[in-house]
């Protein structure tokens, strides 16, 4: 599902004028348009290079390629002084996202090398090749009055920095992609009284191009019907793999759990689901109590391998696992548990599923004699989060229909925690714990949240502008 490539457009600009007054000089910029189209270039990325464009005639039909190509993203490298006349019939025709690239070939002229070049015409051709951020102000103003929105990357061709903002406006653009291609299951019903968890489905759909698919259980019932003995077996061989199985587990129950594992992964496959929310509670001694009760080994596996699955029906926090999943982060289901004003630390973790990839050691597989507040008994995932960096992503619903992202980074500290079996780790912010709950809660989120690895607010904020989602960082 996640593996189509990205395709970017790119194109640089100059004056044609200068070809005949300078005749080296396109020769040069048209060399650094190369170079930045290689380094564009990877495995999950095709780049549609339409070269230089200094004619309207040339826009135009840059235009053409890039719509016939169905471009992503364009990026535009202006490579010297240019008309904005060359510039605007791509971006107004192909309507995408679009990135300036204002490159300057190094940080500075060498300014007594330069002034001893003698020759007037020489002296002036290697200062066009300068000359990137001349017209940036006349290309932003045109964009303004013709309502298009745009980004820009200032810097030099080798800059780290810039390079850096690069990669992660490509690859906030393959986290589009792939929401806008999901497809989200929803299993069974809310959990009912709670209010903020409730979403709308067309909004979602709207916002991020995802697929609803309603599923039922009478849909997973009959999955699970079909296990095989098997199908059971490698069930058990990964189950032992990937948790560090308790001796308090029966065999019976970690037998339901590697079967009701089993249905899921043939409903996920048959119904190509790309993440889930569910929950369900069902009649006492009914089939599909007895399968929602056993799903949380299952579901974590799936989140693991990335299929993030949400419980009590947090359709919401499912997008913000999927998107931090997407980015490589993990992003496990999660919520306050509790506060320690000694250690100015905030308790955070759920009871299921857990994002087994970002586990700090194995993950535990233990029995719960009670699951709080849900039906039913069985087996429940305990672990914690990888210590070090760590951002915390809501997607959240606006009182004027829309949607809204919230991201915090902090930290995933050492340190004791609630073993009751469940997700469960320490977090420490850059503000303290009173002001970090009180800013995060002002913006209006669920109680839920999805938390992954390694601070990627500026990654998330690059997908908030191309999907056109206000992003807010708390703290």
């Amino acid at each position: 599902m996640n593996s189509s490539k990205i395709k970017i457009g790119l194109f640089s600009i100059g004056l044609k004028t200068y070809w005949d007054q300078f005749p080296s000089l396109f020769d040069r910029l048209d060399g650094y348009r190369k170079n930045i189209s290689n380094r564009l270039s990877k495995e999950d990325v095709e780049v549609i290079d339409a070269k230089m464009v200094d004619t309207v005639e040339k826009a135009r039909l840059a235009a053409d390629m890039f719509r016939e190509k169905n471009v992503s993203i364009i990026f535009l490298y202006i490579s010297t002084y240019a008309l904005s006349s060359t510039v605007l019939p791509v971006v107004q025709k192909v309507n995408v996202p679009v990135i300036i690239l204002n490159l300057q070939p190094d940080k500075a002229i060498d300014y007594k090398w330069f002034n001893n070049l003698g020759d007037r015409a020489v002296m002036t051709g290697e200062w066009l090749a300068y000359c990137q951020a001349c017209p940036v102000p006349e290309i932003a103003s045109v964009f303004n009055r013709a309502g298009i929105q745009f980004h820009q990357i200032t810097g030099t061709l080798d800059d780290a920095d810039a390079w850096k903002e690069i990669d992660e406006w490509i690859e906030a653009m393959r986290v589009a992609d792939i929401m806008s291609r999901n497809r989200l299951g929803v299993l069974g019903h809310y959990y009912c009284g709670m209010l903020d968890v409730y979403t709308d489905l067309t909004l979602q759909a709207v916002t991020f191009g995802s697929h609803i698919e309603l599923l039922e259980m009478c849909q997973l019932k009959a999955c699970r019907d079909s296990v095989t003995d098997d199908e059971i077996t490698k069930k058990l061989q990964q189950i032992f793999e990937e948790y560090d199985v308790s001796p308090e587990c029966k065999k019976d129950e970690i037998l339901r759990a590697a079967k009701t594992s089993v249905a899921l992964d043939k409903l996920i496959a048959e119904k190509r689901i790309g993440s889930l929310a569910y929950y369900y509670e069902g009649v006492e001694g009914n089939d599909y109590q007895d399968i929602i009760t056993s799903v949380i080994t299952g579901n974590s596996i799936l989140t693991a391998h990335n299929v993030p699955v949400a419980g009590e029906m947090e359709v919401k926090n499912v997008q913000a696992m999927k998107i931090m999943d997407s980015f490589g982060s993990g992003g496990s289901f999660s919520e306050f548990n509790g506060m320690d004003f000694n250690d100015d630390i905030l308790l955070m973790g759920h009871d299921g599923p857990g994002h087994l990839a970002i586990a700090e050691g194995k993950p535990k597989l233990k029995p719960l004699g009670v699951y709080h507040g849900k039906p039913g008994k069985g087996l429940s995932v305990e672990m914690k989060i990888k210590h070090g960096k760590i951002s915390i992503l809501a997607v959240v619903q606006k009182p004027d229909g829309k949607l809204k992202m919230i991201v915090a980074e902090g930290e995933s500290v050492p340190g004791p925690i609630l073993e009751v079996g469940n997700t469960m780790s320490r977090y420490k912010f850059p503000v303290s714990i009173k002001q970090f709950i009180n800013e995060w809660s002002r913006q209006g989120p669920s109680h839920h949240c999805a938390i992954g690895v390694g601070h990627i607010y500026s990654k998330i904020e690059k997908l908030g502008k191309l999907i056109k989602v206000e992003v807010v960082k708390i703290c």
